[in-house]
C-alpha cells in the first residue's frame, strides 16, 4: 500500500515538473524581458509571474485531490476485503441444500448420524443413504452461512435401510436375517434338529427289534446316517429391507421348524384303514398312532373320530439311516421218518444249536417321522446246527417239517416283525408275485374272512407250528384241506385293515407268535 501511494505522489510531482509547464514559465520569462525592453511600464512586469504561480497552485491542488482519492479507494478495498466471509454451498445429488461455514461440519454430522443409526439397530447391518454430497466454495460481503438450517434440512433428506439375506423355501419368502452366515447357521440347526440323536451317539433298532435280538457291542450294529437333506429348494439372496423386517436367529429358526399347525379331525368312513387315511391326508401313519393312542392292532370302525392334527414346518428334513441288529435264530428241525415208530411218537437224535444273523435296515424319516423301512441285507454270523427228530412214518398227511419256505416268490419285505409306534406287529408284510404259497406241509385250519385280516388262511402244520396268511384278495383252499409246501393257498390282496396290496404272514409256535425271519 505504501509503495502504491508513493507512486501516486510521484506522478503528481512529475506533473508539476512537466516540461509543458516549464516551457510556459520560460516563455513568460522571455516575454517579461521583451516587455521590459520595449516598455519599462512598471504595471506590466508582474503579470507573467502571477499566471505561472496560479497555474502551479492549481496543479498542486489537483495532485492533492488525486492522492486523497487514491488513498480513499485503497482504504475502501481493504475494508471490504476485511469484511468478506468465505462459505460453502452444500449440494445433494446436484441440488443445492444450503450454505455452511465449512465441509467438515457436514461430514461430522453425517458420521454422527451413521453412528446413531447403528446404535438404534445394534444387531442389524444398517446403511445410511447420504446420496452424493458435494460442495462449492463461495464468499460474500459480511455473508452469514446458514449452517444450522442447512444441517437440519440435509439430515431430513437422509434415509437409512438395513441390508440382510432373504430366505426363500420353494420360492416363498420365509424371512430375512442380517447376513448369510446367520442364514447358513440356521439351516444347519434345522438339519441338526432332525438328525436322529441315536445316530449321533447311541444305537437304534428297527421297528422289528424285540426281545429275541441278541445283545451285541459290535460297532457294525451302530446306526449310520447315510444321508440328510432338505427336500424343498432353499434359496438365499442379499436384499435391502426395512430394519423392522429383519428377524433374529431364533425367530426364523422357529418359523422353519414349527411353521403352521393343521388342526384336523376325521370321521372314519366305510372301507377306511389307518394306512389309507394317512395316504389320503399325506401324513405319516406314526402321526395317527401318536394322536390316537386308543387304536389297537390297527382296528378302527366307521364313526370313529381321529385326531389328525400335525405341524406343518416350512421345510422337510429327510434322513436316511442304515441300522443293523443281531438276531438269534432257532435251530432248524429236521424230521427223519422211522417205520418202527408209531404215529405221534418222536425221538430227538440231536438237540441242535441256534445261529446268529445280522439284519440291516434302511430307515427313511421326514422331520423325524418314519416313512419307510426296508430290509436291505442280512448276514449269517453264526451258522446253527439242526435239531434232528425221528418220528414214526405212521403220520397223517399234512404234518410239517419245521423248515419254512418264503410264501411269496420275488418277495420284498415292506414291514417287519416287532413293536412299532407302541404296538406289536405280529408278522411281516411282503410284496412280490401275487400267488400265495403254503410255507410248509399242513392242514388248512381256517379259510375265510377274519377280523382285521380280511380274507385269511391258517395252516396247522401238526408239529406245534401254525402259519397265517392275511389280506388276500381270494382264497384257493378250504378248511380241512391237506396242503404241501409250495401249494397255492390264495392271491395277494388288500382286504381287511390293509394299507395296500400285500401279504401279512405270521408264524406261531405253540400259540406264541414268532419272528418269521428266524425261520425263513
Amino acid at each position: 500500500m505504501n509503495v502504491t501511494l508513493f507512486l501516486y505522489v510521484f506522478i503528481c510531482i512529475d506533473i508539476i515538473k512537466n516540461p509543458f509547464l516549464n516551457s510556459i514559465t520560460e516563455q513568460g520569462r522571455k516575454k517579461k524581458e521583451i516587455v521590459m525592453t520595449v516598455s519599462k511600464d512598471p504595471k506590466s512586469q508582474p503579470q507573467g509571474a502571477t499566471a505561472v504561480n496560479r497555474f502551479r497552485k492549481i496543479a498542486i491542488l489537483i495532485a492533492a485531490v488525486i492522492v486523497v482519492g487514491l488513498i480513499g479507494v485503497i482504504s475502501g478495498k481493504q475494508y471490504i476485503k476485511a469484511n468478506t466471509i468465505d462459505y460453502y454451498n452444500v449440494l445433494m445429488n446436484g441440488k443445492v441444500v444450503g450454505t455452511v461455514d465449512k465441509p467438515e461440519t457436514v461430514e461430522a454430522m453425517l458420521l454422527q448420524k451413521a453412528d446413531q443409526v447403528k446404535k438404534d439397530h445394534p444387531n442389524i447391518n444398517m446403511v445410511l443413504d447420504t446420496g452424493k454430497v458435494s460442495y462449492t466454495a463461495d464468499s460474500g460481503y459480511k455473508a452469514e452461512p446458514e449452517t444450522a438450517a442447512t444441517l437440519a434440512k440435509l439430515e431430513g433428506m437422509l434415509t437409512a435401510y438395513a441390508t440382510g439375506v432373504e430366505v426363500k423355501v420353494d420360492g416363498k419368502v420365509v424371512g430375512v436375517v442380517k447376513d448369510r452366515e446367520t442364514a447358513d447357521r440356521i439351516m444347519e440347526r434345522v438339519k441338526d434338529k432332525y438328525t436322529p440323536a441315536t445316530a449321533k451317539a447311541k444305537e437304534v433298532t428297527a421297528l422289528a427289534f424285540s426281545g429275541d435280538t441278541a445283545s451285541s457291542t459290535d460297532t457294525d450294529t451302530k446306526p449310520k446316517l447315510k444321508q440328510i437333506n432338505i427336500v424343498e429348494k432353499v434359496d438365499t439372496s442379499a436384499v435391502k429391507v426395512d430394519p423392522s423386517k429383519v428377524l433374529d436367529e431364533a425367530s426364523l429358526y422357529k418359523k422353519l421348524v414349527v411353521g403352521s399347525t393343521s388342526n384336523t379331525k376325521y370321521t372314519v368312513q366305510e372301507g377306511d384303514c389307518v394306512g389309507c387315511i394317512a395316504d389320503k391326508f399325506d401324513i405319516p401313519k406314526q402321526v395317527i398312532y401318536q394322536n390316537n393312542p386308543w387304536i389297537n392292532d390297527d382296528l378302527i370302525k366307521v364313526g370313529d373320530v381321529l385326531d389328525l392334527t400335525v405341524l406343518k414346518p416350512e421345510v422337510t428334513v429327510r434322513t436316511v439311516e442304515s441300522v443293523a441288529e443281531i438276531v438269534l435264530t432257532d435251530p432248524q428241525v429236521v424230521i427223519q421218518a422211522s417205520a418202527n415208530m408209531k404215529k405221534g411218537e418222536s425221538k430227538v437224535l440231536q438237540e441242535g444249536s441256534g445261529g446268529m444273523k445280522k439284519l440291516t435296515y434302511r430307515l427313511t424319516k421326514d422331520n423325524g417321522y418314519l416313512t419307510s423301512e426296508e430290509l436291505i441285507g442280512y448276514e449269517i454270523l453264526k451258522k446253527g446246527t439242526p435239531k434232528i427228530v425221528v418220528k414214526g412214518t405212521k403220520v397223517i398227511l399234512g404234518e410239517g417239517s419245521g423248515m419254512f419256505a418264503w410264501p411269496v416268490s420275488g418277495h420284498s419285505m415292506t414291514s417287519s416283525f416287532g413293536r412299532r409306534w407302541g404296538k406289536m406287529h405280529e408278522g411281516i408284510d411282503l410284496v412280490g408275485r401275487s400267488t400265495i404259497m403254503a410255507a410248509d406241509d399242513g392242514v388248512v385250519e381256517f379259510a375265510g374272512e377274519k377280523n382285521g385280516y380280511g380274507n385269511c388262511v391258517i395252516i396247522n402244520h401238526k408239529n406245534g407250528y401254525k402259519t397265517l396268511y392275511g389280506h388276500m384278495s381270494s382264497i384257493a383252499v378250504k378248511q380241512g384241506q391237506v396242503v404241501e409246501k409250495g401249494d397255492k393257498v390264495g392271491v395277494m390282496g388288500n382286504t381287511g385293515h390293509s394299507t395296500g396290496t400285500h401279504l401279512h404272514f405270521e408264524i406261531q409256535k405253540n400259540g406264541v407268535v414268532q419272528n418269521p425271519l428266524k425261520y425263513l
